[in-house]
């Protein structure tokens, strides 16, 4: 340590020297202090929970107590830091999980109608580009029709001789020939008639989608942001796999052996 005798001759060189080492001695010194207290851990909180028999209980690290309570971290000067949940029973993690599921299903949701409506105008520019796809969609399954009634008129004419023979053995046994070529006539028929029902349903079908595509298109055309309209609907020129096998290609005509 430096000390000064006071009756000791002024050198003032010497007595610069002196306040400036001082001052370097003092500025370290406050360095120092920083320094270390820096180096003191952060985020060492207090914990504090209650246990099962109502005791509050404090440590500077999680309490193995409380591992099944919820316990709150306090900053030193007792203010509240976080809240640390108990752990969830099985009950609770299930409802969790469900919950996710059921928000990721909405939200997939959101973004499957968002994706529709802006394909929908991207599509359809106009109510007259609509209505020229409705019209395409439904010709596909009239002209089916055209074919089912041209067959069934086949089936018809091909039944009248088939059953002019049959006159022949009234009271008697068809031959196996003619009795498998009547079944036969039978048999396409029924399935002509079939397809022909599931034709006028598919025509029912389709003008309801692109009605239903048509009433969304003109919100959408008016301002609606997409996605903002509810759950989209399918595609009017897409139909599902049952109405799409509906409408079937007439069979080639049976000829009896």
């Amino acid at each position: 340590m430096i000390a000064l005798h006071l009756d000791a001759p002024v050198c003032w060189p010497a007595l610069r020297v002196l306040r400036a080492a001082m001052a370097v001695l003092v500025l370290g010194s406050g360095l120092l202090a920083q320094a270390q207290t820096a180096a003191e851990p952060v985020g060492t909180g207090v914990y504090t929970c209650l246990d099962d028999k109502g005791h509050r209980l404090t440590s500077d690290r999680p309490i193995a107590e409380c591992n099944a309570r919820e316990q709150r971290v306090l900053n030193r000067d007792g203010s509240l830091r976080r809240v640390i949940p108990p752990p969830m029973t099985a009950d609770e993690r299930a409802e969790r999980e469900a919950a996710d599921r059921k928000l990721a299903l909405v939200k997939a949701a959101q973004a499957d109608a968002v994706r529709r409506d802006r394909n929908l105008m991207n599509r359809y520019a106009d109510e007259a580009s609509h209505r020229r796809a409705r019209e395409s969609a439904l010709d596909t399954v009239r002209a089916a029709i055209k074919a089912t009634e041209a067959r069934l008129k086949e089936l018809a004419a091909e039944r009248k001789p088939l059953l002019d023979e049959a006159e022949f053995y009234k009271g008697k046994a068809l031959p196996m020939r003619l009795k498998q070529a009547i079944d036969g006539n039978d048999a396409a028929v029924d399935a002509q008639k079939s397809s022909a029902q599931n034709q006028t349903v598919e025509l029912d079908r389709i003008n309801k989608l692109y009605d239903a595509e048509l009433a969304r298109l003109r919100r959408l055309w008016g301002g609606a942001q997409p996605g903002s309209l509810g759950p989209a609907v399918p595609p009017a020129d897409a139909p599902p796999a049952a109405a799409a096998a509906s409408v079937v290609r007439p069979a080639k005509p049976s000829k009896a052996r």
